[in-house]
């Protein structure tokens, strides 16, 4: 079976795949990496340490970049694995254990300690999976494939930029299938820019040292514009006929308008917000703020952003969800959203690339879409609203 894999995916890759790829010329592809690393600085004896025993590429590694299950689950099958009950309740225990350490983090960077946890929590189940796979070997089966174009092959080099630092060893290097590392998970152009040596033992550990990922978590959603003075969202109800044309403006203004917060406090008096309705009208609405943006920047993914913004709640003692889930309702699938965004384009409101994702790109153009066609502006991309578009060609 690995072998046909194998095979099936030299050819799938073979129209886009760069020259030594397509000969399978994997060590020649390792040789090319040479001049580049050293205008890095990277040491023969730091790229010859890197790549021992590294002699082929990983196609399984290739397989999963059509896996992703952030992108591929509705939010609600997503959140049911990232917000568990158990992971909430390891997540206190965390908390407790490194109450100190977090405070001191809190007090350093302002970032509340429960989103802390939670980045940590979904990242890497609080460092318990936190991978296994080289990271080097992943990405140099990536860059070798020509996936996302220079990318790989430029945070291989960032890879090997660690290793010369010296703040890991090789075989310690490990992650996932994508080269994401360690505890928090971060991609190496990431950890160089952001990773802390928050424990001043001389190293930025971010597979072994508690103190180290979690400041690192802190210290990168600093970068991404995390605002201490705002939460990143929160649940709400609407009034009967609310106008969601108006679905941006200040947090002030949705509650003169009648927004009210599912665990009964107030919205504060300042800030800005948008709605988020990520099932449609029926299921849970949203405002979120700026912060909701500044998690995406970890992770593009709405699934992603809104399961860490909701279990830092629930970490920090927030109540469950309170509007239920379309769980049985009929929703549009990768090659369903990709005819949408082909369709929205059509009619000018989308112009983005049809890549099957839902995001805020596309929930922007379902939403100026749904007002021209004076249905409820919700920004939910449902089967009914493919059939309508693509009833009026």
């Amino acid at each position: 079976m690995r072998v046909r894999l194998a095979a099936l995916l030299t050819a799938l890759l073979a129209a886009t795949a760069p020259a030594w790829a397509q000969e399978g010329d994997f060590p020649g592809f390792l040789a090319g990496l040479r001049p580049e690393a050293k205008a890095r600085g990277i040491s023969q004896a730091t790229f010859d340490a890197a790549f021992a025993g590294v002699t082929a590429p990983d196609p399984e590694v290739i397989a999963r970049t059509r896996r992703q299950n952030e992108f591929s689950r509705p939010v609600w099958d997503y959140l049911v694995g990232a917000v568990s009950t158990g992971r909430i309740a390891r997540g206190k225990a965390q908390a407790a254990r490194l109450s100190s350490t977090l405070a001191a983090i809190e007090a350093k960077t302002g970032v509340p300690r429960s989103v802390i946890l939670a980045f940590w929590g979904v990242e890497s189940d609080f460092g318990a999976s936190a991978g296994s796979l080289s990271v080097l070997r992943s990405l140099a089966s990536l860059a070798y494939a020509g996936h996302r174009g220079r990318l790989f092959r430029d945070e291989l080099l960032a890879a090997l930029q660690i290793l010369e630092n010296g703040d890991v060893e090789p075989r310690n290097m490990v992650g996932s299938w994508a080269g994401a590392m360690g505890q928090v998970q971060f991609l190496p152009s990431v950890y160089l820019r952001e990773a802390v040596d928050f424990d001043g033992d001389g190293r930025r550990d971010i597979w072994r040292s508690e103190a180290d990922a979690l400041a690192s978590i802190a210290h990168y959603l600093r970068s991404l514009g995390w605002n201490p003075a705002v939460s990143w969202g929160y649940e709400v109800s609407l009034p009967k006929d609310f106008d969601l044309t108006r679905y941006r403006g200040p947090l002030s203004d949705f509650a003169a308008r009648g927004v009210r917060r599912t665990d009964g406090k107030p919205l504060p008096p300042k800030g800005e917000a948008s709605l988020f309705l990520p099932g449609g009208l029926g299921a849970p609405v949203f405002l979120i703020t700026e912060n909701f943006e500044a998690i995406r920047g970890y992770n593009t993914s709405d699934s992603y952003a809104l399961a860490v913004g909701h279990l830092a709640d629930r970490l920090a003692g927030a109540p469950a969800l309170a509007a239920p889930w379309p769980n049985n309702a009929a929703r549009l699938d990768g090659a369903g959203l990709k005819r949408l965004q082909t369709g929205l384009a059509r009619e000018g409101f989308y112009d983005g690339e049809a890549d099957g994702r839902a995001g805020p790109k596309l929930r922007e153009a379902v939403r100026r879409y749904q007002i021209r066609e004076h249905i409820p502006a919700d920004g939910y991309a449902r089967p009914a609203l493919l059939e309508r578009l693509e009833g009026g060609r």
